[in-house]
């Protein structure tokens, strides 16, 4: 399924310009704050009418401004969750979940009830009534809610911005599940670069209301120059791995790449599975030499492939770990003391400790 957006639209002193297409399953629409996020995704839903442009998902037009289209937002069978789950306070789950399904002619409903219920695993909330329910609980069945309207198109706008961290590790799970089972195209809002790197597998970068850059996760991840200032230092590299083995003993999970074994914090994920990691550049330190007598356990062996400048005279190393691209921030001083240049053969050196529960997550399948 494929979402292709190509539109204009002026909001009072706010202009919005984005044109964008994909077939990935989760996209993110990532940007500071008043980049034109949440503007962008109301205009996807219909919540507002574009000044110009089109919107396509998989085949059907919802918005053409030069033929006279603009489909009603209720009948765009668009699933939305917001940051607040707007649950119906006098409703149990069950009823606010069931209210999901009257948007969506019986003929053309794919999604159950039973099946839903188990994926976000709310089978013991179905007799609550929302006031009594954790913020994370109201998530997930603001999520399956939506689901069970048998949504074309979901919409996702900051779903986690409300949660604390131990909330927001709750949540994530379902969404990877979600995203990897339900195979239904995800439009997720998000300012922070832990959620985007865990979730998504394609990125739209949105800067005052138009797109300063797009495509697949793993790469615009490493675009430092392209986070905003407050979420830079968690900017760096994505790295495809597999569960090896998990040493109970020292709670830790070792983890198979291309680059080599990496040791991370015991995470509660089966072996054999596949997990996206992010290093982030910040937590890689150089080496020109194999280091001995260190606490660190991760230390890779690879290349230089290449040295770009970065903010306030810092440079971005990127280090080629047997195809694995691992990128280093380190200093002007630094990069001098080292004699680093490209070709140069180095070890990407990370600390265990660095890793925390959301830099690692399930990847897409």
């Amino acid at each position: 399924m494929t979402l292709s957006v190509d539109i204009r639209h002026r909001q009072g002193d706010f202009q919005v310009e984005a044109r964008f297409s994909g077939a990935g399953r989760l996209t993110a629409l990532f940007g500071p704050s008043g980049s034109g996020k949440s503007t962008l995704i109301n205009l996807i839903a219909g919540l507002i009418r574009p000044d110009e442009g089109r919107i396509e998902v998989d085949g059907k037009v919802l918005v053409d401004t030069r033929a006279g289209i603009h489909v009603p937002r209720h009948k765009r069978r668009i699933g939305m969750v917001f940051q607040d789950a707007r649950l119906f306070p006098h409703m149990s789950v069950r009823s606010n979940l069931l209210y999901g399904r009257w948007f969506t002619p019986a003929a053309e409903r794919y999604m159950e009830m039973d099946a839903i219920v188990d994926l976000l695993g709310i089978g013991a909330l179905l007799d609550r009534k929302p006031s009594n329910l954790s913020g994370g609980e109201k998530q997930r069945v603001a999520i399956g809610r939506a689901l069970l309207s048998s949504p074309r198109l979901l919409l996702m706008d900051e779903p986690l911005a409300a949660l604390d961290e131990a909330r927001k590790g709750e949540i994530l799970p379902y969404i990877e599940r979600l995203r990897d089972e339900m195979k239904i195209p995800i439009v997720y809002v998000s300012h922070s670069v832990a959620e985007v790197a865990r979730l998504a597998s394609d990125v739209v970068v949105l800067a005052q209301g138009r797109v300063a850059a797009s495509g697949p996760v793993t790469e615009i991840l490493q675009r430092l120059d392209l986070l905003p200032a407050s979420e830079r230092g968690e900017g760096g590299s994505l790295v495809e791995t597999v569960v090896q083995r998990h040493d109970d003993a020292f709670s830790m999970s070792v983890l198979r790449s291309a680059a080599g074994e990496i040791h991370v914090p015991r995470i509660d994920i089966a072996i054999g599975q596949p997990v996206r990691l992010r290093i982030r550049a910040r937590d890689v330190m150089i080496a020109t030499e194999r280091p001995k007598g260190l606490s660190a356990l991760n230390i890779l062996a690879g290349r230089i492939d290449g040295i770009a400048d970065g903010a306030g005279g810092e440079r971005e190393v990127r280090i080629d770990c047997n195809g694995v691209s691992v990128l280093s921030r380190i200093t002007e001083q630094s990069r001098q003391a080292l004699a680093l240049a490209p070709g140069l053969p180095v070890y990407a050196v990370v600390k265990t400790v660095s890793f925390d529960t959301v830099n690692a997550g399930v990847a897409a399948r």
